[in-house]
């Protein structure tokens, strides 16, 4: 599956200039921004400006300069517009959900803090765009939890499952008719 949290890797020279990955997608505007270019999006910093419309320009254009020297964006295409350069900019294909190796059980606290704040701040988005009666059914916007009783193969097997689903899903091109839904995903222990 693609989830956008924290690069499998870097450009090195890239990774010099930038600030440490945990500090790089922790930043609530830059998991924002991640967050706006999932699904295969490819997008000019004006039209993630319109989507993103509290973070103030200036921040939004270096926030993006970051996340692109760090190697997490890439220039998709570039061309000029009255003499200025526009660039579109997609997220890299290496970007995946981060890998535990190396990180603390601090950066696990913090990662997953930002996390959780990501995703109220989307549904506090959504609940306002919705207005005083959201309408969660019709808008194909859900929230719940179960509890399961797996061994180590059966829930090797439910990840693989779950993986091929998603993965079909995210292969579907954008079009008509189709709206952009971010599926976040938490699997944790019960103990």
């Amino acid at each position: 599956m693609h989830t956008a949290v924290v690069p499998a890797r870097f450009n090195p020279a890239a990774r010099r200039r930038s600030p440490a990955t945990a500090d790089l997608l922790l930043h609530p505007v830059r998991l924002r921004i991640v967050q706006a270019f999932l699904g295969r999006r490819t997008l000019t910093t004006a039209e993630l400006g319109a989507e993103l419309e509290d973070v103030p320009t200036a921040s939004l254009y270096r926030h993006v300069g970051l996340l692109a020297d760090a190697g997490v964006l890439t220039v998709a295409e570039e061309r000029k517009v009255r003499g200025a350069a526009e660039r579109h900019y997609r997220l890299v294909d290496e970007t995946t959900s981060a890998d535990p190796a190396g990180m603390t059980a601090e950066d696990h606290r913090r990662a997953f803090a930002t996390f959780v704040a990501a995703l109220l701040a989307d549904f506090d988005r959504y609940v306002d765009r919705a207005g005083s009666s959201p309408d969660l059914a019709a808008d194909g916007v859900g929230y719940r939890q179960a509890g399961l009783w797996l061994d180590d193969v059966e829930l090797g097997d439910l990840l693989a499952e779950l993986r091929a689903l998603v993965t079909a899903r995210m292969a579907l091109p954008q079009r008509e008719g189709r709206r952009r839904r971010i599926l976040s995903t938490v699997l944790m222990l019960g103990d």
